[in-house]
């Protein structure tokens, strides 16, 4: 069952469900047991992806051939690319060419910004470069906003979501890793906030608790971290290249609260600093034991 399918038939935002297709039959058989996530450092964005998905036997563990796929990357702010504040638009390039090659019929690529929309995809450089690779990119219109309901939420019942990316068949969120003022670091889980509709800004308050309510019914395939430029002060718009550091990472997972949980060791600080990764993990919305993980740790020469 391809996932707008499952979303139209089971229980209207159920909390907690996973937008992650059952893995084929042969896959059930393969000798290697694939991790729950990878780490690759020490390369460019086409080979850190590269590397991360051979791990996984290829982007064809999760993108199926005829499939619709939203690649979400962070395009919030009026930033290049060498600031940090946007996912890094070789990488979503890359990932672009890797979901085609897989079989994917479309690719769309969005985002609801912050600043001027127009100025944001255009000074981010993901307009220009996904769209180069085919890749259907467009800006986000308030007509296309759903309400979903959440079902188990605790302090939401329903919030609007982009109808594109609740119809899609596969999710791929790109978030990068960076420092942000209110919520100490923004990575996959707050990134998501980029299909949300509404009042984001009421988000805000108890935003642990809501953040989690939300990002439960919409959770994605699969988890690109683009670590290959961080931003460590003045986030989450940045503007300070003395804030930018260039681990050359990529951290990648089924799960995007593994993501999350992994990547707060390129800011050094620990799970119980960040409430709404906290919250989540709380809310058992992790797929894997944080604890037990079957890391996969790669270093490029």
């Amino acid at each position: 069952m391809r996932r707008r399918e499952f979303i139209k038939t089971a229980a209207k935002g159920t909390a907690g469900f996973s937008l992650l297709s059952t893995l084929q039959t042969s896959e059930l058989f393969a000798q290697k047991v694939k991790p729950d996530a990878v780490w690759v450092e020490n390369g460019e964005p086409a080979d850190l992806l590269k590397a991360a998905l051979n791990e996984y036997g290829g982007m064809s563990t999760f993108i199926s051939k005829g499939d619709i796929v939203v690649v979400k990357p962070n395009i919030g702010w009026d930033r290049a690319p060498q600031y940090a504040a946007n996912s890094n638009p070789d990488l979503i390039a890359e990932i672009v060419k890797a979901c085609y090659e897989a079989g994917a019929k479309t690719v769309k690529v969005f985002d609801r910004t912050c600043n001027n929309s127009r100025r944001c995809y255009k000074n981010s450089q993901i307009e220009e470069k996904a769209s180069a690779v085919d890749a259907e990119v467009s800006q986000i219109r308030d007509e296309k906003f759903v309400d979903l309901a959440i079902k188990n939420g605790k302090l939401l019942k329903e919030w609007p979501i982009y109808k594109d990316y609740l119809e899609a068949d596969k999710v791929i969120n790109v978030p990068i890793a960076k420092h942000h003022s209110m919520s100490r670091v923004t990575l996959g889980l707050k990134n998501l906030m980029g299909v949300m509709g509404g009042n984001r800004g009421s988000i805000h308050t108890d935003f642990d608790i809501k953040l989690s309510d939300i990002d439960g019914a919409i959770l994605p395939t699969l988890t690109i971290m683009d670590a290959y430029r961080i931003l460590t002060a003045n986030g989450p718009v940045g503007g300070n290249l003395a804030h930018v550091k260039q681990p050359r990472t990529l951290i990648v997972s089924p799960c995007v609260v593994t993501t999350d949980y992994l990547a707060l060791e390129l800011f050094g600080i620990n799970v119980q600093e960040v409430g709404h990764v906290k919250e989540a993990i709380n809310r058992g919305l992790n797929k894997y034991d944080l604890k037990k993980l079957n890391l996969k740790k790669i270093t490029l020469a």
